[in-house]
C-alpha cells in the first residue's frame, strides 16, 4: 500500500491482527527482507513493514534523509493506520530510525529492538568512511552495492549463503543512487541516542553478533550495561535474519509476546 506524504509515496504492508509490530529494514534493504518472518508473526500480531525513504518502493525526499526525517515518515504511516504503542524492530539503519522514533514518541512505544544496530553516533573515522562510500557510490553504485552487501556477512557465511546473498544484492541494486547517498549522509550525522536505552517507558532488546564486521562487539555490550535491556548474542555477522534465521525468529517472537 502507498501513503501520500510530503509529495511522495511511502510504501508499506499491513498484515494480521493483534499487537502492532513495526519492522524497519536497514541500509540498501527494503520491506521484503522480512518476508520469511511475516507468516509466523502475523498469526498473533499486526505486522507493518515500511520501505524507508529512498529504499524499496518509497521515493526520495531530497538529498539528505536524516534518521529524524525517516522516523517522521514511520510516524505518518502509523498515524494513518491509527496504531498506538507498537513494538519496533529495526535492523542496522532501521535501528537508528527506531531510536529517533523512540526519542520523538517515548510514551507511544511498547518495545524497541535494535538488531545489529547501535545507539552511538558515527565516530570520526566512520564519518570519513561514509564520505568515501558516497564517492564510491557516485563513481559506480552497482560495484559499491555488491561489495557492501558481501561485507555484511561473516566470511565463512559468504559461501554458505551464496545464493541468498545474490538475492540480497539483486534487491539492493534496485535502490536508487539518490536514496543510497541520502541515507549515507543521514547516518553520518545521526545523534548519540544512548539516553534512549535508559528510558523505562518501554521494553528493550539488543541483538548483537560476535563477528559483526560493521559494529564492534564490545562497544555494543557496553551500551547494555546498567540498563534493563535483554541481550541476545549470535555467533555470526551483521545479517542475523539470514545467518541466524530460526534463532532470530524465536527471539523476536518471545520479545513481542513478553
Amino acid at each position: 500500500m502507498k501513503l501520500p506524504y510530503k509529495g511522495i509515496n511511502v510504501f508499506y504492508t499491513d498484515q494480521g491482527e493483534g499487537n502492532p509490530v513495526v519492522l524497519l529494514h536497514g541500509f540498501l534493504e527494503n520491506a521484503t527482507m522480512w518476508n520469511a518472518f511475516i507468516p509466523e508473526l502475523r498469526k498473533k500480531n499486526r505486522v507493518i513493514c515500511i520501505d524507508l525513504l529512498g529504499h524499496g518502493k518509497t521515493e526520495c525526499l531530497g538529498y539528505l534523509h536524516t534518521m529524524e526525517l525517516m522516523a517522521e515518515t514511520v510516524e505518518a504511516v502509523l498515524n494513518h493506520l491509527k496504531i498506538n504503542k507498537p513494538t519496533l524492530i529495526g535492523h542496522s539503519m532501521g535501528g537508528y530510525v527506531a531510536l529517533a522514533f523512540a526519542e520523538q514518541n517515548p510514551n507511544n512505544l511498547k518495545g524497541l529492538c535494535l538488531m545489529n544496530s547501535t545507539a552511538f553516533p558515527d565516530t570520526e573515522e566512520k564519518k570519513q568512511n561514509r564520505d568515501r562510500a558516497i564517492l564510491a557510490v557516485k563513481q559506480n553504485h552497482k560495484t559499491f552495492v555488491r561489495i557492501a552487501i558481501n561485507n555484511l556477512f561473516r566470511p565463512k557465511n559468504r559461501i554458505i549463503f551464496a545464493d541468498k546473498i545474490k538475492e540480497v544484492i539483486n534487491s539492493a541494486l534496485e535502490t536508487p543512487l539518490q536514496g543510497i547517498v541520502a541515507a549515507l549522509e543521514g547516518m553520518k550525522i545521526r545523534k548519540n541516542r544512548t539516553h534512549i536505552l535508559q528510558l523505562s517507558n518501554f521494553k528493550k532488546m539488543m541483538i548483537i553478533s560476535k563477528k559483526d564486521p560493521v559494529l564492534d562487539y564490545e562497544t555494543l555490550i557496553n551500551q547494555t550495561k546498567n540498563n534493563t535491556i535483554k541481550v541476545v548474542e549470535f555467533p555470526d555477522g551483521h545479517m542475523s535474519h539470514i545467518e541466524n534465521e530460526s534463532d532470530f525468529l524465536i527471539n523476536i517472537m518471545h520479545f513481542i509476546e513478553k
